[in-house]
Formats: C-alpha cells, sequence, structure tokens
C-alpha cells in the first residue's frame, strides 16, 4: 500500500493579506517545500500580476488558489488549524514552539487536512482567529524583534514541516480528529446552552468562552467525543425547559 505523503494534505491559510507581492512570495516559499494547497481569506487584492511576479516559476500554487469569505470556510474539513503568531496571548488555544508543532501536524496530515493560518502583514492573527484554531505556534526569534515578513514566516514552517515529514520514517497516526466545523457547532451549542441557563450573560460574556476553547484544544476532541458532548448538550437543553 503506497505511503501517503502529508504535505499533501497541509492547506496554508493566508488572512486579509494586504499586498499581492506577499501572497507570491509565500506561494515560491510553499513550492520549494512541497506544499501545494493555499488559501486566501479576505485578500485585499487578488489574483494580481505582483503576485505572479513574486511567485517565480510558482505561479501554479496561485493558479489553484482557494479564496475564501470567511475563515471558518478555509478550514473546512480541518482536523487540525494553527495559528502562527509571533504575539503570545494572555488566554488562547494551546502554545508550542513550530519544530514541535510540525511534527504534530505531519502526524495528523498522514490522514487528514491540517490547515497552517497567518495574519495580515500589519495587525497579524486577531485573538478571534487564533481562538479558531488548535493550537499557536511561534518561531523563536529575537525577543527584541520577533517580526518576521509574511512570506519568511511560511517559510520557516513550510521547511519544519517538510524535515518532519523527512525525518519521521515509521509514522505513528493520530487518533481521527473532529473536523473544525463539528467543533465549531459544538461551541455555539454550548454557548447557547449556557446563554439559556444563564451561567453566561452574553452583554458581559467577559473571557469564558476563550477559557473553554483553550480546555477543549488540549483535549484534542475525536469525532466521537463530540458526539457525547453535544448529546449532553442536547438532553441538559431539554431538561431545562
Amino acid at each position: 500500500m503506497p505511503r501517503t505523503d502529508p504535505l499533501k494534505n497541509i492547506r496554508i491559510v493566508l488572512c486579509e493579506t494586504s499586498h499581492p507581492g506577499n501572497i507570491g512570495a509565500a506561494a515560491r516559499a510553499m513550492k520549494t517545500m512541497g506544499l501545494t494547497k493555499l488559501h486566501l481569506v479576505q485578500p485585499q487584492r487578488f489574483p494580481d500580476p505582483e503576485a505572479n511576479w513574486r511567485a517565480a516559476r510558482a505561479t501554479d500554487v496561485l493558479d489553484k488558489a482557494k479564496v475564501h469569505e470567511t475563515l471558518d470556510a478555509a478550514l473546512h474539513g480541518v482536523g487540525l488549524s494553527v495559528a502562527c503568531s509571533a504575539r503570545t496571548r494572555e488566554i488562547a488555544v494551546p502554545q508550542s514552539g513550530v519544530r514541535e508543532v510540525a511534527a504534530r501536524a505531519i502526524a495528523v496530515a498522514r490522514s487528514q487536512s491540517v490547515a497552517l493560518v497567518f495574519g495580515n502583514e500589519t495587525f497579524g492573527l486577531t485573538t478571534e482567529q487564533v481562538n479558531k484554531c488548535g493550537v499557536l505556534a511561534t518561531i523563536p526569534a529575537n525577543p527584541r524583534y520577533p517580526s518576521l515578513n509574511l512570506a519568511a514566516a511560511v517559510q520557516v514552517f513550510a521547511y519544519e514541516l517538510r524535515t518532519a515529514a523527512q525525518e519521521n520514517d515509521a509514522p505513528t497516526l493520530e487518533p481521527r480528529l473532529a473536523p473544525h466545523e463539528d467543533v465549531e457547532r459544538f461551541y455555539a451549542h454550548l454557548e447557547t446552552l449556557m446563554t439559556e441557563v444563564g451561567f453566561l450573560n452574553p452583554e458581559h460574556p467577559k473571557k469564558l468562552m476563550p477559557r473553554l476553547r483553550r480546555l477543549f484544544a488540549r483535549a484534542r476532541l475525536e469525532p466521537e467525543e463530540i458526539n457525547i458532548l453535544r448529546g449532553i448538550i442536547k438532553a441538559l437543553s431539554r431538561s431545562n425547559r
């Protein structure tokens, strides 16, 4: 039976990219490491001749790029999503270094889709975008100047992914994880129930949902576990009426 190439199951997601040249440079960085799936969330200018120029001989990656209106759409069907950011967050999903995350991403990508999510060149990822992901990954850069150019950051992550894929000659598959859209439906269902019973005040939510997202992200929920949790929520909702 042929071995699955995990790099074919990995998508790079660029959110609200302002400069088309950075999209092209990111496509070039991807192709040098064997990544071909590029997803764009509300790019300001794409397609654009400058993107093609900066991509050099990686225009085939641009030609197949998918454009989405929302991050949720870009993450549809993904088992593991990684928020790639130089900034740590007070309350966010679990955080790891790029090398550790790359090894885990390759293990998951042997059986299902994985996404690495990058933010806008100026503002990076928003807290909401980070919390849509299952893990936050950072590059151990100079703490006095940790900001990398978007394409450079993509290159570092892509290199670590390729290295992890080549070093893992006897891979062990991770348990199949619940897809992004099922996890998001669970969070919406849970938030609705907590509001109904008065545990969550939507006008003053504080940081309850981000904390719960972090808690469940650590659990690495599987499809059967999502079904159990949603069944519990349905039963509790019925008993509250």
